[in-house]
């Protein structure tokens, strides 16, 4: 059984002139991970693999959730790759997962982790919004072999209170 959780990063700032992978995190972005991160960390498998964007903004999400779970930063793996907007990047990353690793915790971009979710999951979902956080399971023990599983949760800032 593989677990993915799928978290697009939080809502980032257009305000500067900076190059996209340089954007970072609004105040809103921020506190909106710290609440998906604190709502999520029930529902966390005992041991789980982070792997983020190198982008700014997933970067400074994954290190923001990190910290609100107390997990090891220096364990999370950034991964340049991740930078990526399609399905089929992000779905061969995904794929390349090493299989000791049970449970991963991905931290990504949009368009790629909505399409992402429709194709994998089983729950029509239209839009990941900025910090959503999708949990899929597979019925598989490999990684490459990940067909279309089933959608255990989601969590959207604008669902929370």
């Amino acid at each position: 059984m593989k677990t993915l959780f799928l978290v697009r990063h939080g809502k980032s700032s257009y305000s500067l002139t900076l190059d996209d992978k340089e954007r970072p995190l609004t105040e809103r972005g921020i506190n909106d991970t710290n609440h998906i991160a604190v709502r999520v960390e029930t529902i966390l498998p005992k041991n789980f693999t982070i792997w983020s964007s190198t982008a700014k903004r997933a970067h400074d999400t994954a290190l923001t959730f990190a910290k609100s779970i107390a997990f090891p930063i220096e364990e999370i793996i950034f991964k340049k790759e991740l930078y990526c907007f399609t399905v089929f990047e992000l779905e061969k990353i995904i794929k390349s997962c090493p299989n000791n690793c049970n449970n991963l915790i991905l931290f990504g971009h949009n368009e790629a982790i909505s399409i992402f979710v429709n194709k994998f999951g089983n729950k029509l979902i239209d839009h990941v919004p900025t910090t959503g956080l999708v949990v899929l399971e597979f019925e598989t023990n490999d990684w490459s072999k990940i067909e279309k599983g089933k959608t255990l949760n989601t969590l959207f800032p604008k669902n929370l209170n």
